[in-house]
């Protein structure tokens, strides 16, 4: 496999990740005994943390499936930016390429419909990962799967890890109130895995007999700057009350504890922080006590089932060892994941 290169797109269609020669392939989503195949994805933002580290494994597993097989393997990945119609164009340009399927990190979930269309009409089956959207639209065509976790066992086990450090740690109730005062940082207005994370924290927490106070909710769209800003304001407005931060992913429970560091708070009065995801460098803020803990997304799982999926649907190979629920889902577990056991998630 030749080595990734990464080259400006015309149109504002962001970066192209190109992985291996870029020999052609059929637009029938088959290939019949083929030397090679071609992989086209587009994720959300590349920026995202979770999502650029689960792409590197992706292409990794994807050279060594090609040393394997002895099938060249071509992986195109296209940034969005965090723009459907940007999007939408460019899975229009990966099946004018000739891509044998399509992999598509939505920005939208709900709207789906126009990507499923035109693969449909190319008969190119596409994958959906790490943001699920709707049961209705992934009926919708028989060649449309998506590969990612459940987003409400990730909130129970955030709101597990919180309730252990309470009934750990009593000094946490920094009030003494008997009551633990808590803001959340949320990934983004109306977006489904977020809404259900927040809902399945809280009540995990309520459920272990701890008693909530919620001062603030704020959105910070899965992004650490904004995060930090957001704990900013609500550190003025809430000056030494906050005693949780519930943070949708490891970036905003980051961009909290960058807040904490500039501010006049003593490190042994900071609030409880959790996060969601298990990134390299969330692992490392449970690993130095700066996050209580995180929920491992199991991104190697994740990007190891979508190649070999994508691998199958290209070369026509069975789907039946492929373990699909319902033939179209591929799920991964979650995990938490606290001081005790940081290392052995840590690369």
């Amino acid at each position: 496999m030749s080595q990734r290169m990464l080259r400006g797109m015309a149109a504002g269609l962001g970066a192209l990740v190109s992985l291996g020669s870029m020999a052609g392939c059929g637009t029938d989503g088959q290939v019949q005994k083929a030397t090679s195949i071609k992989i086209g994805v587009t994720v959300y933002d590349q920026y995202d943390t979770f999502v650029s580290q689960m792409m590197t494994d992706f292409n990794e597993y994807a050279a060594e499936q090609e040393e394997q097989t002895g099938i060249a393997i071509n992986v195109e990945v296209y940034n969005a930016a965090g723009s459907q119609s940007t999007q939408n164009s460019q899975v229009e340009e990966m099946l004018d390429a000739g891509c044998n399927v399509i992999c598509v990190n939505l920005v939208d979930r709900t709207e789906p419909t126009t990507i499923i269309d035109m693969a449909e009409k190319n008969n190119v089956p596409v994958i959906f990962f790490n943001r699920e959207l709707v049961e209705e639209d992934l009926e919708r065509w028989d060649r449309v799967y998506y590969v990612g976790a459940k987003a409400f066992e990730s909130g129970i086990m955030q709101g597990e890890i919180a309730a252990d450090a309470f009934k750990e740690n009593p000094d946490a109730d920094k009030n003494g109130d008997g009551v633990f005062q808590y803001v959340v940082l949320e990934g983004e207005a109306g977006h489904q895995d977020a809404i259900i994370r927040t809902e399945n924290a809280v009540d995990t927490l309520n459920k272990n007999g701890i008693e909530l106070e919620k001062l603030s909710y704020q959105i910070a769209n899965w992004n650490r700057a904004q995060a930090q800003t957001k704990m900013t304001q609500m550190l003025a407005e809430y000056d030494g009350e906050i005693e949780l931060v519930i943070a949708n992913n490891d970036d905003m429970a980051l961009g909290a504890i960058d807040a904490l560091k500039t501010s006049h708070l003593k490190r042994a009065d900071w609030p409880v922080v959790v996060g969601i995801d298990g990134t390299d460098v969330g692992l490392a803020a449970v690993a130095s006590g700066e996050m209580v803990g995180t929920v491992y997304n199991d991104k190697e799982g994740q990007a190891q089932a979508m190649l070999d999926l994508a691998y199958a649907l290209s070369v026509g190979d069975t789907l039946d060892d492929l373990n699909l629920e319902n033939g179209k889902y591929i799920r991964l577990p979650y995990s938490k994941v606290g001081s005790r056991d940081v290392k052995n998630y840590m690369k």
